[in-house]
């Protein structure tokens, strides 16, 4: 834990692109395992959410003392460690049967990990759709634990916060990311109402959130890319998937919030879009074998934020010695004018050693008092 005076401010003025007193940290997520190491608090067994069916306040007293020790437990991690924010997602009340799992074998095992079944999906045909019992827009989410995380929040720090999951995302996790595809070309009718079915959710959820005094900031996570590529074409994303992440951006820009864009894989060919169209105000996930941080920042640093980018490969099988002197070069070459945010690249995994995730931060603190020092 760090002893560090917080500022929820510097955060912002990073996210419009502006340079704050102090390099700050952000992360997407951390994972639970990792936060319940560092702090002692038993979150993993608290056992509080199932996005399918959450409705936390009718669960009586003994979840709700469970979701306030968890809500608790966020803040002492996140504020012992360095950040001016507190990321929470809301996830959606969607229920998806295509779950795989298999034995945990990171260092802080979660005993079991589950990943969706790409080669089939809980909706796959029209009647699927038709069947299928999708949430009250206006009540697709439980926003128990934002709630209170905000009653808690020290007032030097705020929330960052949206809904768990994205546009492309969830239709591609519900339909199973191989019939999507074939349904991409054989029902585009079907394909078109899932996204809009599934951005409203979404929407109409963000319109709830972005409400809230104490968010500071509307992000999306949505993976829209692997190695080489998008998941699908630039015409098929502009077709289906930008408006939707548009209508959001609009919605935090008409708040005076800015917008974070998570997205995994290879974006380059869509960049400009995201950028001109969308009006992201900070993209988050970059990867060394795909987009360097520092490439990213040299491109695309004069109009949106960069977030991140500290490589998880590196994070996780560097020596700490080396690991130490790369994100040194990495603030160097990111941090200089503002903009930049230091944190992994794309979130701090259970299987992550917390010595190297710690030297990360330490170097931050380090180095990151403006005006920069240079190297």
């Amino acid at each position: 834990m760090f002893d560090v005076k917080h500022n929820f401010d510097r955060l912002i003025e990073v996210l419009w692109n502006e340079e704050p007193d102090r390099l700050p940290f952000y992360e997407h997520l951390v994972d639970n395992e990792v936060i319940e190491a560092i702090t002692g608090e038993p979150v993993t067994k608290l056992e509080i959410y199932d996005p399918g069916i959450a409705r936390l306040k009718e669960e009586g007293p003994k979840i709700m003392r469970r979701v306030r020790r968890f809500a608790k437990a966020l803040i002492k991690f996140y504020r012992g460690m360095g950040y001016d924010y507190v990321p929470f997602e809301a996830p959606l009340r969607i229920v998806r049967t295509n779950i795989r799992e298999g034995t945990d074998i990171a260092q802080l095992s979660r005993g079991i990990r589950t990943w969706v079944d790409e080669t089939k999906g809980t909706i796959e045909t029209r009647e699927d759709f038709e069947k299928y019992p999708w949430p009250d827009p206006e009540e697709a989410a439980d926003l128990t634990i934002i709630e209170e995380i905000c009653k808690m929040l020290p007032e030097d720090m705020g929330l960052v916060s949206g809904v768990a999951g994205g546009v492309f995302e969830h239709v591609a996790w519900i339909m199973g990311l191989r019939p999507f595809s074939i349904a991409l070309y054989r029902d585009p009718k079907l394909i078109e109402d899932m996204f809009n079915m599934v951005g409203k959710l979404i929407l109409e959820t963000d319109k709830r959130i972005v409400e809230i005094e104490e968010v500071g900031v509307l992000r999306m996570g949505d993976d829209l890319g692997y190695k080489s590529g998008t998941m699908i074409s630039r015409e098929q994303l502009r077709r289906y998937v930008f408006p939707w992440q548009k209508k959001c951006v609009d919605l935090a820009h008409k708040h005076g919030k800015p917008f974070i864009l998570h997205s995994c894989g290879n974006l380059e060919k869509i960049m400009e879009a995201l950028i001109e169209y969308v009006r992201i105000d900070a993209r988050h996930s970059f990867q060394d074998n795909i987009t360097p941080v520092t490439e990213a920042k040299k491109k695309y640093g004069d109009r949106i934020a960069i977030l991140g980018g500290i490589d998880v490969d590196k994070l996780c099988r560097l020596p700490v010695d080396e690991l130490r002197k790369y994100v040194a070069k990495t603030i160097s070459e990111c941090a200089r004018d503002g903009g930049y945010a230091l944190g992994s690249g794309n979130s701090i995994t259970n299987y992550m050693k917390i010595e190297n995730y710690k030297a990360m931060l330490e170097v931050g603190l380090r180095l990151g008092k403006y005006p920069l020092r240079r190297r």
